[in-house]
């Protein structure tokens, strides 16, 4: 496995993988806007959080990054099909498990359960985050199925 990599691999998935999100989602098809929703975390201004949002973004990805070398270490291959159903797997987290918690620790988004607070910004994602759109989980999909088929064409290529 290409160790040295990950690191510029990672890089190029979580920029592509953001990229599907921010089109996706100035197409009209979502209203997820990650970095906004990463960067809210940090300040309340939006345009200053959009770009704290997109690096928080680039940290996460090279996380999951490392996740996804270890895991096609572990198997002896990376191609861009077992990146793909990491990708699967990923989304499957996130939309499940990481965007219905976001609630309990954003300092600046309504919860479905409490309602909204004089701090509140954001809406709560709700289950696959669906209250951003009907097409989010689509969309969160496809970007997390092309993130990992990219890291595993490019790492099974190093």
């Amino acid at each position: 496995m290409d160790w040295q990599g990950w690191a510029l691999f990672g890089l190029v998935a979580t920029t592509v993988l953001t990229a599907v999100m921010i089109a996706a989602q100035m197409a009209g098809l979502t209203r997820l806007d990650l970095p906004l929703v990463l960067g809210t975390l940090v300040t309340p201004d939006p345009d200053k959080a959009r770009v704290a949002g997109f690096f928080i973004h680039l940290a996460a990805g090279q996380g999951f990054a490392l996740g996804y070398a270890a895991i096609f270490a572990l198997l002896g291959q990376a191609t861009w099909w077992i990146g793909a159903l990491l990708g699967l797997l990923h989304v499957a987290v996130a939309l499940t498990v990481i965007l219905p918690l976001l609630p309990g620790v954003h300092p600046r988004m309504a919860s479905s359960r409490a309602g909204l607070t004089t701090t509140a910004a954001l809406e709560p994602p709700g289950l696959l985050g669906l209250n951003y759109g009907i097409q989010t989980p689509a969309v969160a999909v496809a970007a997390h199925v092309v993130y990992g088929a990219v890291l595993g064409m490019f790492l099974g290529a190093a």
